[in-house]
C-alpha cells in the first residue's frame, strides 16, 4: 500500500495544486466583482471645483454635463453614457476596490470647502446603496488611497471626455 502511494505522489501533488489554484482563482474573481453588479448601478455623479461651488458636474442618469471653459463661461450639454461606458467605470471602480475607500479623502484637519484646493465628489448610486467620495487633490497621507482615487477620477473624466468627443465629432 505504501509503495502505491509513493508511486502516485506526483499525481496526488498535481491534483492538490490544481484544487488550490482553483480555490484561489475563485476568490480573486469574486473579490474583483464587488458587492454590486453593473446592472444595479443607477447613476454616477461626478463634480469638481474649488471651495463650496462645484459648478463642474456630470450626472449619468440625466446626462446633464456642465463645466466652466477657459473663459469662465458655463457650458451646458447633454451627454449620455452608453452601457459599455457604465460597465467600464463600474468594473474599474471594483478593480480599485471602491467600497474600501474612505468617504472623505483629505488630510487631517483639512477644510473641505477651501478655495485653494481642487475638490472632487464622486457618487455611485446603486439600487440599494450609495457610495460618496469627497477627494481633495492636496491629500498626501496614504499614497495607496491617493493612487486608487486618482485612477478612479481620471477614468471617469476620460470616459466623459470620450463621450463628449463622440457627441461633438460624430
Amino acid at each position: 500500500m505504501l509503495s502505491r502511494i509513493k508511486k502516485n505522489i506526483s499525481f496526488i501533488a498535481t491534483v492538490v495544486v490544481i484544487i488550490i489554484i482553483s480555490i484561489a482563482g475563485y476568490f480573486v474573481i469574486n473579490k474583483q466583482k464587488g458587492p454590486f453588479s453593473a446592472s444595479e448601478l443607477v447613476s454616477i455623479e461626478y463634480k469638481w471645483g474649488l471651495g463650496d461651488s462645484l459648478v463642474n458636474a456630470y450626472n449619468s442618469a440625466s446626462g446633464n454635463y456642465q463645466y466652466l471653459d477657459n473663459r469662465d463661461s458655463l457650458i451646458t450639454k447633454k451627454l449620455k453614457l452608453r452601457a459599455n461606458n457604465i460597465i467600464f467605470i463600474h468594473s474599474k471602480a471594483n478593480e480599485l476596490d471602491l467600497w474600501t475607500l474612505p468617504n472623505v479623502i483629505a488630510n487631517k484637519n483639512a477644510n473641505l470647502k477651501t478655495d485653494q484646493t481642487l475638490r472632487y465628489e464622486i457618487i455611485f448610486n446603486y439600487e440599494t446603496k450609495v457610495k460618496k467620495i469627497v477627494f481633495l487633490t492636496n491629500y498626501d497621507e496614504d499614497m495607496w488611497v491617493l493612487d486608487r482615487v486618482s485612477q478612479l477620477q481620471k477614468t471617469i473624466k476620460s470616459t466623459i471626455d470620450e463621450v463628449e468627443d463622440r457627441y461633438t465629432n460624430p
